[in-house]
């Protein structure tokens, strides 16, 4: 596997496009990602009960089966809460980009993100369209515009790339997300768009992202807020010329684990990015018994708030971690439970069987300083392990949300 500079251009036959056209101030809040051929699509959606319009729409299109040419994304607002006007919207949306690129209108995805409860400016947003296709490019820097414009409070734009050989073909697979804040996915989190020219069936291609997002999405937490629009969309298009992937084999496997290196990357890369954080917060849990033990149990940790601002505080508080465990859910043994700290720094074990090691507070600091920080939780009980993803709780975390509408 290789991993390249690039984003959702990085596979044969993608153009991209990010532009201004208006839906916020002085800032990009539209892009396009355009497959010149119809692709297999796939995708995974918010289990919030309150759902934005794209959020039901896309499920409806993913869901009938239909080849997939465009997905439409603009940023500002959510188009959540909005009824049936909203619902319009998303069809006025793909009819307009159906017209604009000559594709079918249920070849198109279209996906929102932003403040909840507006509607869509459409007088901004139609126009944009046909700015977007005059925009299109297969570039890498088309690509990374696509990707700064469907940020809203991210700090920098998240995308990767990865390459692969499959039936002496190179295979590439790429993506680009955005969140950092409303992060505590129940399926996936905010905005996620891959792309592949991989030769694979819809049934595969579904089932990769289904299996792959319980070990990534899911597994990342900000702030414990489920999005009422977390999308994860996968387009194919087949234009590597590898053979078709149709059944699980060497094939489906080289491919599987290039898409999971792009998913891992891209999760990380929104909790390494979370509101106001100063550092990647990496917990593992092994030793447990079962995967959805050391999931359980991993999540607790991640997104226990008195953890997350013992690691803002640089503050080796192992008795947070441990409490957080406890109230999981899951069945494990307290005193058995070995705990580690772990960065560039170093690693140090604080606690062994339940109780506080002689560890060096000194030490513990400078570990916990660093821009990421792992928390490692042995629990003595089998060979299963999980890993989840978050970050600090800053105090400048509640300034940007004090102040997200205004």
């Amino acid at each position: 596997m290789k991993v390249i500079d690039g984003g959702v251009t990085a596979p044969i036959g993608y153009q991209a496009a990010g532009i201004q056209a208006g839906i916020k101030k002085d800032k990009k809040d539209m892009a396009l990602v355009y497959s010149e051929s119809p692709c297999e699509a796939a995708g995974v959606f918010t289990r919030n009960l309150v759902q934005a319009a794209p959020v039901k729409w896309d499920r409806m299109v993913v869901q009938s089966g239909a080849k997939c040419h465009a997905v439409v994304v603009n940023s500002g607002v959510a188009n959540a809460c909005t009824g049936e006007e909203g619902m319009g919207y998303c069809k006025d949306t793909c009819d307009e980009a159906a017209k604009v690129l000559g594709i079918p209108a249920d070849s198109v995805l279209v996906a929102s993100t932003g403040v909840i409860g507006f509607q869509l400016p459409m007088d901004k947003l139609l126009p944009g369209i046909s700015i977007l296709k005059d925009h299109l490019g297969s570039a890498r820097e088309d690509a990374h515009e696509a990707a700064t414009a469907i940020m809203t409070t991210d700090t920098v734009p998240k995308e990767t790339a990865v390459q692969v050989e499959i039936g002496g073909k190179t295979v590439t697979v790429a993506g680009m997300c955005k969140g950092s804040g409303m992060i505590h996915p129940n399926m996936c989190t905010m905005l996620c768009f891959l792309t592949t020219d991989a030769n694979i069936s819809k049934e595969l291609l579904q089932k990769a992202l289904s299996k792959d997002v319980e070990d990534t999405f899911n597994m990342i937490s900000v702030d414990g807020d489920t999005s009422t629009n977390d999308t994860v969309l996968v387009l194919a298009n087949g234009q590597s010329g590898c053979p078709r992937i149709e059944t699980e084999g060497e094939d489906y496997d080289t491919f599987y684990a290039a898409f999971h290196q792009v998913m891992e990357t891209l999760c990380k890369k929104i909790a390494g990015d979370g509101e106001g954080c100063t550092a990647l917060f990496e917990v593992k849990v092994v030793g447990a018994d079962s995967r959805e033990q050391a999931r359980t149990l991993a999540k607790s940790i991640v997104t226990s708030s008195l953890t997350k601002a013992a690691i803002y505080g640089h503050d080796a508080n192992w008795g947070r971690i441990l409490c957080a465990m406890g109230y999981s859910g899951a069945s494990f043994d307290p005193e058995k439970v070995d705990i580690y700290f772990e960065s560039e720094n170093g690693k140090l074990k604080i606690v062994e069987n339940g109780t506080a090691t002689d560890y060096s507070e000194e030490k513990a600091t400078e570990i916990l300083s660093a821009s990421a920080v792992t928390a490692i939780a042995d629990v003595k009980m089998g060979e299963e392990s999980a890993t989840a993803w978050g970050c600090d709780l800053t105090h400048e975390y509640v300034s940007i949300n004090a102040d997200y509408r205004s």
